[in-house]
């Protein structure tokens, strides 16, 4: 069948914070200009997961009143951090703590929710918004400059060929194409490479966020009230925390993230997120509750140091497809919003000036100059000296924080990417983690189940092996298969072959699209691609 194609001013890969705030804003500046928005999710909002404690600074620049008409939004009531030991815990008081790690003035919400509500915002602007298409291919021009993107193809079987329901994707054309695909966004990375977009910065670092929605008892619910943690289940060493946020209608988001740089290859952030809601100071509020919602999805933490640079011919990376997440706030939506609106004025400048496919250098040049730079430049050692452990690293970055303000005459760098990191499993010790009680502790495929996900079997895998040697003669020979464990969804397995051999047996079925694999595998030998569109994890309320 032969492809179609349309041609807009801006598409925007995306239909998270920051391209539905760069959607939005085109529109408010000329209703004239063309916008359309592709997401991969079956609906907007669908792939969206985060705690959150949001920011409302962005959303106020772009939607004055926006918290007025937006559901579910709870202002912060109170907020507790503390350091947890195996059976106890010390909460810091707040006056004691540095300034980005405040949250007065925050709301909590859904940012699912809040992503469908901008949507409809987007919408009544005149955003043409597509959901359950995934961006499957950059296409370019014969300059080598960015043209859009073709959305994949329908209805593939296994092999590749056409199915029954075959339906060609079409390329979609624009002037200038913003990717937000979030944090490891499989486009951008080959445009990070094609554009050598990395180019004298620092490698990008992730986290890797797992997350449960609870019902709870009445009596026990705190609307607004926030909580951090850290130490425990974690050794000292090795980076991560946990949350756990009251929103409305009865329901709590407890969390946890861990650093991907993490060295133990028997380390399994699924079971620390496990064990972590058994701890006294979390399982008071979830007993008697009820577990509604699970989802996981990595987060970009590099901060200021590991920010790409942002254009290139024919388009931007915006939101956490670039890294704008601030790590020492556990906050990156309203940098998402920020990033997206900057972006979206450089493309308006560009397009009133009959300009095309060239590079928007108006973005970084505004980012620069923004409250989002300045903030991004204070915090900037957060993350390289929590790698350091958790008592030197908080030392330190209070230092950094209380008495130079953020503004230390020195900036610290990172090392290595996080697939580096591991060591050889005969130099660690393995893990001996709890068996699941069903009650406060669950396993992956319960867990996977609550995230509805869904993918249809007859497809071709979205997980690729560059080698299809390397997962046993490597990283079963050397790391004893580390994918079975940093996976938290159950999609990688060790299993016997006919001759009783053992081979990686990918369960993609139960792919959550957090992207870890491709960020952790020692090797980088597995490459996250966009599956059919529609297809994945699909969150609601979360």
């Amino acid at each position: 069948m032969t492809r179609e194609s349309m041609t807009y001013d801006v598409l925007i890969v995306g239909g998270g914070p920051a391209g539905l705030a760069a959607a939005i804003r085109l529109r408010q500046l000329s209703s004239e200009i063309s916008v359309c928005l592709i997401e991969k999710s079956a609906e907007i909002g669908g792939h969206i997961l985060s705690g959150t404690v949001m920011d409302p600074v962005a959303l106020d620049a772009l939607l004055p009143g926006w918290h007025l008409r937006a559901p579910g939004i709870v202002p912060v009531g109170e907020e507790r951090f503390m350091i947890l030991g195996e059976s106890k815990s010390f909460r810091i008081p707040n006056a004691f703590l540095p300034a980005c790690f405040h949250n007065a003035g925050n709301v909590v919400c859904s940012l699912a929710n809040l992503c469908r509500w901008l949507g409809h915002e987007a919408e009544t602007l005149g955003v043409e918004i597509y959901p359950g298409f995934a961006g499957a291919e950059v296409l370019y021009h014969d300059d080598g400059s960015v043209k859009g993107v073709a959305t994949g193809d329908m209805g593939l079987d296994k092999n590749g060929q056409p199915g029954l329901s075959y339906q060609p994707g079409m390329d979609l054309h624009a002037r200038y194409t913003l990717f937000a695909e979030g944090s490891r966004g499989h486009l951008g990375k080959q445009l990070e490479e094609r554009f050598n977009l990395r180019r004298g910065v620092d490698p990008q670092v992730y986290g890797l966020g797992i997350k449960e929605v609870w019902e709870i008892s009445p009596e026990k619910h705190r609307p607004g009230l926030v909580m951090h943690t850290g130490g425990w289940p974690l050794d000292s060493q090795t980076y991560g925390g946990g949350f756990l946020y009251h929103t409305d209608k009865r329901q709590v988001s407890v969390g946890f993230v861990t650093g991907l740089g993490y060295d133990n290859p028997f380390l399994s952030p699924f079971e620390e997120f496990q064990r972590f809601k058994t701890h006294p100071a979390l399982r008071g509020f979830l007993e008697g509750g009820k577990r509604i919602a699970y989802g996981a999805r990595s987060i970009t933490a590099g901060g200021l140091q590991s920010l790409p640079r942002l254009v290139f011919p024919g388009g931007a990376l915006i939101g956490d497809e670039a890294g704008f997440l601030n790590a020492a706030r556990t906050k990156g939506s309203h940098a998402a919003v920020a990033s997206g609106a900057l972006a979206a004025e450089a493309c308006f400048a560009a397009l009133t000036a009959s300009r095309s496919s060239d590079e928007l250098t108006a973005f970084p040049g505004a980012f620069r100059n923004s409250a989002l730079h300045d903030e991004l430049r204070r915090t900037r050692n957060f993350k390289p000296w929590m790698g350091k452990g958790l008592a030197l690293g908080s030392v330190m970055f209070g230092i950094d924080q209380l008495l130079f303000r953020g503004a230390a005459p020195w900036t610290l760098h990172h090392a290595a990417p996080d697939h580096a990191r591991l060591k050889k499993a005969a130099q660690c010790r393995p893990i001996d983690y709890p068996k699941p009680d069903g009650v406060l502790t669950f396993d992956r495929l319960s867990s996977v189940y609550l995230s509805n996900t869904s993918h249809a079997e007859n497809q071709p895998c979205h997980l690729k092996l560059k080698d299809a040697s390397v997962p046993i003669a490597t990283n079963l020979a050397l790391f004893d298969a580390p994918e079975q464990r940093y996976c938290p969804a159950a999609v990688y397995e060790i299993v016997p072959d006919d001759g009783n051999k053992a081979r990686l047996q990918i369960n993609a079925a139960n792919c959550v699209h957090c992207k870890t694999c491709d960020i952790k595998d020692p090797t980088q030998n597995i490459v996250w691609v966009a599956p059919q569109g529609g297809e994945g994890p699909n969150y609601s309320d979360t």
